[in-house]
């Protein structure tokens, strides 16, 4: 069976084409600029090299046409036909309480997601138009919806709770969600298989760390807390998101600044964590070396956003009473040795012993990174979101 698992975002499309009988990935990349000047597809070509192509792509049907098209090209193409393709699975951002697994896409489901992008108004109705779009252009095809949200729904109430009017809860559904749940569901499992151990039978903590950041708490094979919120602002220091902050500061910025809801969300999303506190880029990269220079706010800016991820492994290990297993992950936790290294240091109260050499391993390679005698296993394992969606579209599929 031929899954194509779509991506879709406000202004970009990303996508993999999986053949699950054998499990190869045949194509993927991604078109960037949707509706805006030099608009192009990425990819990566039979031979492994990049491949930018260029065209004026208004919308996101006119987007994944041109994907379809690619996908069935003589030079860069897979298939010959994009009826070939059987399925499409969807990463669909905010599936709120009502979605905890992935669900086929019915109609009675899209209006469920449909009530959903008031929580993910950037996100979700993106994500709804590129299954409008696969509609049109295979009417029938069977696609699959596979929620960030969905494996944060096993959370117990003291964990997504926030301490707000109770009503609020009722009228708008303020609580904790989380976010990066198919990463978190892939990488803890990975890890277990990896290990050869019962995944049902493990405290395991995952930190999704990147750009983007969050870590989970995973006990006997379900998550029982995770560091974002009702968006994916709350928790760690992020590359333009503030994470964690007293909210009482936000009406006193609010006054102080002059700003409205937009502009406070503006604020706090794309103008604060690295970028805002550094004042430049919110690359780690570009980071690290301003540290490597001595720049003494760029020093502050990683100690803090270091400091955050060792929190929340700490106050995780105290949820579960200890941690088995800490698997790190994304873009930062696969391929920035210095931030590991740092945050699992002077954590030997828990049992946690990193072997150095290890530790500086071969970047996004799968790998054990703790000493032979440490209690805590911890790991690295690159996360494949969407070899995840893939699955869980061939399952759905195969009990229909």
């Amino acid at each position: 069976m031929k899954i194509l698992v779509l991506n879709c975002g406000s202004s970009s499309i990303k996508y993999k084409l999986f053949d699950m009988t054998s499990g190869n990935v045949m194509a993927q990349g991604g078109i960037e600029k949707i509706g805006l000047p030099g608009a192009f597809l990425k990819l990566t070509d039979k031979n492994g090299k990049k491949v930018i192509l260029e065209k004026d792509i208004p919308e996101h049907q006119a987007g994944i046409q041109f994907i379809l098209s690619v996908l069935t090209d003589d030079t860069y193409g897979c298939i010959k036909d994009y009826k070939e393709i059987d399925a499409v699975g969807h990463r669909v951002v905010h599936g709120g309480e009502k979605f905890a697994s992935s669900v086929l896409l019915t109609k009675e489901v899209l209006d469920k997601v449909v009530e959903c992008s008031e929580l993910a108004p950037l996100h979700n109705p993106a994500n709804l138009k590129g299954i409008a779009a696969m509609e049109a252009l295979i009417p029938g095809i069977p696609q699959v919806g596979v929620f960030d949200t969905a494996f944060h729904q096993t959370m117990p109430a003291k964990a997504y709770m926030y301490g707000l009017p109770y009503e609020l809860y009722q009228k708008y559904g303020i609580r904790r969600y989380g976010f990066h749940g198919t990463s978190h569901r892939y990488v803890s499992k990975r890890a277990c298989e990896i290990l050869g151990v019962k995944y049902e039978d493990q405290k395991i903590i995952t930190a999704h760390v990147g750009n983007g950041g969050s870590i989970a708490a995973i006990m006997n094979g379900k998550c029982i807390d995770t560091s974002m919120g009702l968006t994916p602002t709350e928790g760690l220091l992020m590359g333009t998101r503030c994470g964690d902050v007293d909210p009482g500061a936000i009406p006193f910025i609010m006054e102080k600044e002059g700003l409205d809801a937009a502009g406070l969300s503006d604020l706090i999303n794309k103008k604060s964590g690295v970028a805002g506190l550094v004042g430049g880029s919110s690359d780690m990269r570009d980071l690290e070396a301003a540290v490597e220079k001595g720049d003494e706010r760029a020093i502050m800016t990683l100690d803090v956003y270091n400091y955050r991820i060792k929190k929340y492994i700490g106050a995780y290990a105290a949820a579960m009473n200890g941690c088995d297993i800490l698997v790190w992950t994304g873009g930062v936790g696969e391929n920035q040795w210095e931030t590991r290294r740092v945050v699992c240091q002077d954590m030997e109260y828990m049992g946690m012993k990193i072997d150095v050499e290890k530790n500086k391993g071969m970047r996004g390679e799968e790998m054990v990174i703790s000493t032979p005698d440490s209690k805590v296993t911890v790991m690295v394992v690159p996360t494949d979101e969407e070899y995840m969606i893939a699955s869980d579209t061939l399952e759905i599929l195969s009990n229909k």
